[in-house]
């Protein structure tokens, strides 16, 4: 199932994608698409006849395919290549930072570079959503936790992150950072999540190729790591890092995005984000 939230930032209303791409409305079904919904009615949901769901006229805006995100966690440095393209070391344990909330938008929602910035950056992203409270999980049963998977593109300030004194956060968190979405895909509908092509061009030029089968830390053991930290809840969201194709790690000089730039993301089965690129006055 293809669980979307759609209009006016703020004010989405909760929806599904039928077999025929038609976007159809939930709203007499759920308020929204939260952790509420993914713990508690989520199998409601599935068995609904999309052909009985009223069809939603135009073509409204998409929203962050989750709503009122708890917390928006986010792992570094994961892939082997992309650690092998910046000349870093394979981390022992996954690379935890965190995203805030402020950052997240729509997946067609325009990115805007904040003032000073002079390194941002994207990052094309699995994002895996947990849909049930998750504490103390082994690595067998970390997959069983998660509702859905979508995409995320971590933008990132590589200036504010490395180099303002502090931790990674200074430069993922910044507004407009965290399109996500467009769909939430629900985890029967992704027979692997380490087997997944995802994609990044900047004005129609590929940037990033790559696949989920280089994490060094898979879905499952991240999950797992976490939940041994903190207790995971639904909704919440944790990106899992970036394959190569970064605009710092370019040779033989860094490329970084400028106003008026195009980034388009896809992951195989989780749909396309296209954001324009803007600049804060």
């Amino acid at each position: 199932m293809k669980l979307v939230r759609y209009g006016e930032f703020g004010a989405e209303k909760p929806g599904t994608i039928d077999a025929e791409g038609i976007l159809r409305d939930l709203s007499a079904h759920v308020s929204d698409i939260n952790g509420e919904t993914l713990a508690n009615k989520l199998d409601d949901l599935k068995a609904i006849d999309p052909n009985t769901l009223p069809e939603v006229a135009g073509n409204p805006r998409m929203g962050a395919c989750i709503g009122d995100i708890g917390k928006f966690l986010c792992i570094g440095l994961n892939y082997s290549d992309h650690a092998d393209e910046m000349g870093l070391d394979y981390p022992e344990h996954p690379i935890l930072f965190f995203k805030a909330n402020s950052a997240i938008v729509g997946p067609n929602d325009d990115v805007i570079i904040p003032r000073g910035s002079t390194e941002t950056d994207w990052e094309v992203e699995l994002g895996a959503v947990i849909g049930k409270t998750c504490k103390y999980v082994s690595e067998e049963e970390a997959l069983d936790y998660v509702a859905g998977y979508c995409i995320v593109n971590d933008v990132s300030e590589r200036h504010f992150q490395t180099k303002l004194t502090g931790q990674w956060t200074k430069g993922k968190s910044c507004d407009t950072f965290g399109p996500t979405g467009p769909w939430l895909v629900t985890a029967d509908e992704v027979a692997d999540p380490q087997n997944l092509a995802m994609s990044l061009d900047v004005n129609g030029k590929r940037m990033q190729t790559g696949t989920t089968a280089t994490m060094i830390f898979n879905v499952a053991q991240i999950i797992s790591h976490l939940s041994q930290l903190m207790t995971l809840h639904p909704g919440d969201v944790i990106s899992t890092g970036t394959p190569p194709g970064v605009g710092g790690g370019m040779k033989p000089k860094p490329v970084f995005l400028k106003k008026g730039d195009v980034m388009e993301l896809t992951i195989e089965g989780l749909g396309t984000q296209r954001q324009n690129v803007g600049q804060d006055a």
